[in-house]
């Protein structure tokens, strides 16, 4: 099962990424009219955030219907014809499939509740519940209606998990699985799916909040190549990703490598944590850079011996605008910008870019906890408050972490709203939105650069296909790293900080060819300077 590996994924979040009704929140059709701008950019795939039926507790990921559109976003018709004009512009689609649990609303559920013991298999039922922690706080099950027996949910209340270990089950959740493979849809990203393989006896596992018990079980690597066999693993280049909770490289390498059948790449989330203070979210501090670079080393190299396949990444629907966090955003956002794009689309492995990132969109600096619509913020600041935190220094904190800053409208020109509604958006815009704005930025130094390095990704083996090797290991300031493909070489450098760099150079990258820079005319040699943000990538033919 192999995948093109020149392909670069866009996330799109589509509540917030262009609203054609004027109702405030984005649909189908808005994606539709801003595919060609997408095909400009030069992406292959787009990765679109739930769009089904639901509650909505857990911004969609909450499912109630999994073969169905949300009329928010608009109808099946609008869908379909998203693919086919995606087709024509050689664009394809990704959907996010949330197989490890779905919402209480759903029918499964509740006819389950009603007595129906065909589906009370589907779900993971138990006389006793242990001591396992829900992500989102809280004991992780609850009373199942009034029969004396709970309900695991390793998410809200509302996310009930189920029960992979029942054939039913796998086979209905492999039936949604071809109905949008049927549709024409090219690639999946499977929610949370290392967590799918509970055990069989469950008990109490203190350590970690009882991760240990559900999380990379052996089963599920069963289970995934059961799925692929049964739906997507027969079709040429089809692309999966898996988002992997609190993982393992081990474990990505079996997930990954091509010849188990598994999947194409996995999404770990380690290196977006460098920035929480003894490993809690609601926390600020700078970014701990050898943290940092020992991940982006350690994933990077044992994943190429081991032959796995990383999905690179910076910016999500649930993380802060890196630039935010990686930055200094105020005096160097153009060249922090293009730096981190060097820095993984340079890589091994295949990247993502997530609405906005291509225009160096930033945080939206709202100004009160009246502006935050997500839960896990709201739910967050109170916690600040009972810890004893002042209300300002509270709302410093969700200013720096809310997923609301990635969620923002998508900034299209210096109009009301962004351009992204001629309603009341569901979420207000930016306040970068004036200037920061795809008007603005689509002859700019961000987008053209990113349009740069995806072409480079489609033209040379050495990108796309080359192994990784970490360079400069020591350095207080840079994050290097070579890619090797036969007898070629690249030596990519990115300066992570706003001083300049001296760096020693090899003779061969001495004598090398600057393939790309995010400054002008830099100057090869036995020593050179990295100018702040700098990312600059030799080539050795």
């Amino acid at each position: 099962m192999t995948i093109d590996k020149r392909k670069v994924v866009y996330q799109i979040y589509p509540k917030s990424y262009k609203d054609t009704t004027g109702n405030g929140v984005g649909d189908l059709r808005g994606i539709i009219e801003k595919l060609p701008y997408l095909k400009e950019l030069g992406i292959d795939m787009i990765w679109l955030n739930p769009f089904y039926p639901s509650p909505q507790r857990d911004n969609g990921y909450d499912i109630s219907d999994y073969t169905a559109v949300n009329p928010d976003f608009g109808t099946m018709a609008d869908f379909e014809e998203m693919v086919t004009v995606g087709k024509e512009l050689g664009i394809e689609f990704m959907l996010d499939m949330v197989l490890n649990h779905c919402s209480t609303d759903h029918e499964w559920f509740q006819k389950a509740l009603a007595g129906d013991e065909y589906y009370q298999d589907f779900f993971i039922l138990r006389d006793q519940p242990t001591d396992w922690v829900s992500k989102f706080g809280g004991n992780a099950w609850a009373p199942f209606g009034d029969t004396g027996k709970y309900y695991l949910h390793l998410f809200d209340v509302t996310q009930a998990d189920l029960n992979w270990r029942n054939p039913h089950v796998r086979e209905e959740l492999f039936k949604v699985v071809n109905f949008w493979k049927d549709k024409g849809v090219k690639g999946f990203r499977f929610d949370v799916i290392n967590l799918i393989g509970k055990d069989e006896v469950l008990e109490d596992c203190p350590i970690n909040d009882g991760k240990p018990a559900y999380t990379d079980r052996p089963i599920t690597h069963d289970y995934l190549k059961m799925m692929n066999n049964a739906t997507f693993g027969a079709e040429k280049g089809f692309m999966t990703v898996g988002e992997m909770s609190a993982t393992t490289i081990e474990n990505c390498i079996l997930y990954t490598a091509p010849e188990r059948e598994e999947l194409s790449m996995a999404f770990n989330f380690h290196h977006l944590k460098v920035d929480y203070k003894d490993g809690q979210k609601w926390t600020i501090m700078d970014f701990n850079f050898e943290e940092l670079k020992r991940l982006f080393h350690t994933w990077g190299e044992e994943m190429s011996i081991g032959n796995g396949w990383n999905a690179l990444f910076y910016n999500n629907h649930d993380q802060p605008r890196a630039l935010n966090r990686f930055v200094d955003v105020e005096s160097f956002r153009n060249e922090g910008a293009t730096m981190l794009a060097a820095s993984i689309h340079l890589s091994r492995g295949t990247p993502y870019i997530y609405m906005g990132e291509e225009i160096g969109m930033i945080d939206p600096d709202y100004d009160s906890m009246d502006d935050y619509v997500d839960v896990e913020s709201i739910n967050a600041y109170q916690m600040l408050l009972d810890q004893g935190h002042a209300p300002e220094q509270a709302f410093k904190i969700i200013q720096a972490k809310s997923r609301d800053n990635s969620r923002t409208p998508m900034q299209w020109d210096a109009s009301d709203n962004a351009g992204f509604s001629t309603g009341t958006p569901w979420l207000k815009a930016g306040k970068s939105y004036p200037t920061i704005n795809v008007e603005q930025e689509k002859t700019g130094p961000i987008f053209t650069f990113y349009q740069e390095l995806i072409r480079l990704r489609k033209e040379l083996p050495l990108i796309s296909e080359g192994d990784y090797k970490a360079a400069y290991k020591d350095s207080q300031k840079v994050y290097a790293f070579e890619r090797l493909l036969n007898d070629k070489k690249l030596l990519v450098l990115n300066n992570f900080f706003a001083e300049e760099v001296e760096l020693d150079l090899a003779d061969d990258y001495a004598h090398g060819q600057v393939l790309i820079s995010n400054y002008p005319d830099s100057k090869l040699g036995k020593k050179i300077s990295l100018k702040p943000y700098q990312a600059l990538a030799i080539i050795v033919k």
